[in-house]
């Protein structure tokens, strides 16, 4: 499968676009701008989802389901909201079709034009605070800790499958709260499980950060958002949760009665990650062979492979591997015992290699008369052989250990790729030639941003929570700053 595979060093797009496909993960659809996620791509996103729902829930979340239309007249009521959103919409203004009279097949019935036109929706505020209203009246209301699986649809021009598509599949969060510091709490509470999804499950570290007012969320107070790097040297923003403050409850009229008897507007947040979280998991490990997935959320952790000539030879490898397979499932391991007879021993190694599948354990008669199993690990394309006796343990281990090598080489490639710079040619430089993480001071305005992002195309990819106070003088403008911000190119 790897024959004719681009290389990352070759043309780092190519291959991305090249592993997609031929791991079987998604392909572009006949819908302009619209992917199809196939079966073994979309079994990993619903391995993403599985843990991500059980850690919402776990925070106290439930889910819930709201319409994929939305009337005009709702998105145009917040307008920074609208302003964010107005150009990458799809408006429905007719609903009904009819024949051609003139035999041209179906036409859009001029008579079944909408009295409003509807949105697909963007995202959700405006129809979920629009509902909120009827939910709450009183503080014994809230919170209200409401998280929604759903697609949403964003017209883009250039798109790429994953990374930016018209159409994509996430989550929204929308939680309702009676006090400014709940509602805060909560976009941070939020934005900590998104990092502890992406260190502890995708082994993708990453940098929390708020972002700049130019690049906040349409119509949030603050955006908080994770920050991952690429192979390419180049940033992805892996999540975001924004503290909404009182824009949409003021906006809908959401009032709730506090224990002082008073009227007052509620406060919000929202937060959110997409299938953008599949295109940064292939690009942060995969490598030149193909695709590598960490055995958390890989669909298929073990692929068994018995080496036979003959229904005889396949009987008794099989009886040899049940209790092993057994054994390893009850530990909560996914195995696939692949005894496929229209494909060779070694089309079946090539096939699990390159897509990704953590380990691979290969049984033929000479392993049955010696006692031994061979296995392989597809992050460091490693093979040993060892004692069946001992296969089970071994490979509950090597599963942990793959899982913490995976994250701490992606560790350590981004972390040798934040680049502290105190003038703007050093920037240029580095973000020319050696990519990353450029950490720089800047002046606070969007001005300079703006100007910075003309002339290198780098942005502020986020102002880290963990910054450290530090008198400098921004790389553009020279003007006084009390602290460092992180630019990157970015996806």
């Amino acid at each position: 499968m790897a024959k004719n595979f681009t290389s990352r060093e070759q043309d780092f797009s190519k291959w991305y676009n090249e592993l997609v496909i031929k791991a079987d993960l998604a392909q572009n659809s006949d819908v302009r701008g619209c992917m199809v996620i196939k079966p073994y791509g979309y079994s990993i996103w619903e391995s993403m989802q599985a843990e991500l729902d059980k850690m919402f829930k776990e925070t106290g979340h439930s889910n819930a389901y709201f319409p994929l239309l939305i009337p005009k007249s709702y998105l145009s009521k917040e307008a920074e909201h609208v302003e964010g959103f107005a150009k990458e919409c799809a408006v429905v203004t007719h609903y009904r079709l009819k024949n051609d009279e003139n035999g041209e097949g179906l036409i859009v019935d001029p008579d079944a034009k909408l009295e409003e036109e509807l949105i697909i929706r963007p995202t959700s505020e405006t129809i979920i605070w629009n509902t909120y209203r009827g939910w709450i009246q009183s503080h014994r209301d809230l919170p209200i800790l409401i998280n929604q699986w759903a697609n949403v649809m964003r017209w883009e021009m250039r798109t790429r499958i994953f990374l930016r598509t018209s159409e994509f599949l996430w989550q929204e969060g929308h939680t309702a709260h009676a006090t400014e510091q709940e509602a805060v709490d909560e976009t941070k509470q939020m934005l900590d499980v998104y990092a502890d999804f992406s260190e502890n499950y995708m082994a993708v570290p990453v940098i929390k950060g708020v972002k700049t007012i130019n690049e906040r969320f349409p119509g949030a107070i603050d955006t908080y958002c994770i920050e991952a790097l690429m192979q390419d040297g180049k940033a992805l923003q892996a999540g975001t949760s924004h503290f909404l403050g009182q824009k949409f409850s003021k906006t809908f009229d959401v009032k709730f009665t506090d224990t002082d008897g008073k009227q007052k507007f509620v406060w919000a947040s929202s937060w959110g990650v997409s299938t953008r979280l599949m295109g940064a998991l292939i690009m942060s490990h995969s490598d030149d062979e193909g695709l590598i997935v960490p055995p958390k959320l890989a669909p298929i952790q073990v692929a068994i492979i018995p080496i036979y000539k003959g229904e005889e030879q396949l009987i008794a490898i099989s009886e040899k591997l049940a209790p092993v397979i057994q054994e390893l499932k009850d530990r909560g391991v996914r195995v696939k015992f692949d005894n496929r007879d229209n494909q060779r021993p070694g089309w079946k190694f090539a096939q699990y290699e390159f897509q990704g599948v953590p380990i691979r354990l290969a049984l033929g008669n000479r392993d049955l008369e010696s006692g031994n199993i061979e296995v392989a690990r597809r992050d460091e394309k490693t093979k040993e052989v060892i004692s069946f006796d001992g296969v089970v343990d071994h490979v509950a281990n090597l599963l942990v250990e793959i899982q913490a090598n995976l994250f701490n080489k992606a560790k350590t490639y981004r972390d040798d790729r934040i680049t502290a710079v105190d003038s703007y040619e050093q920037f240029k430089s580095v973000i020319n030639d050696k990519g990353g993480f450029v950490s720089a001071h800047w002046d606070g305005t969007t001005d300079t941003e703006l100007r910075i992002k003309e002339e290198t195309a780098a942005t502020i990819r986020c102002i880290p929570l963990d910054n450290v106070l530090e008198e400098g003088k921004c790389i553009l403008t020279g003007k006084p700053s009390t602290q460092r911000v992180l630019f990157a190119k970015a996806y």
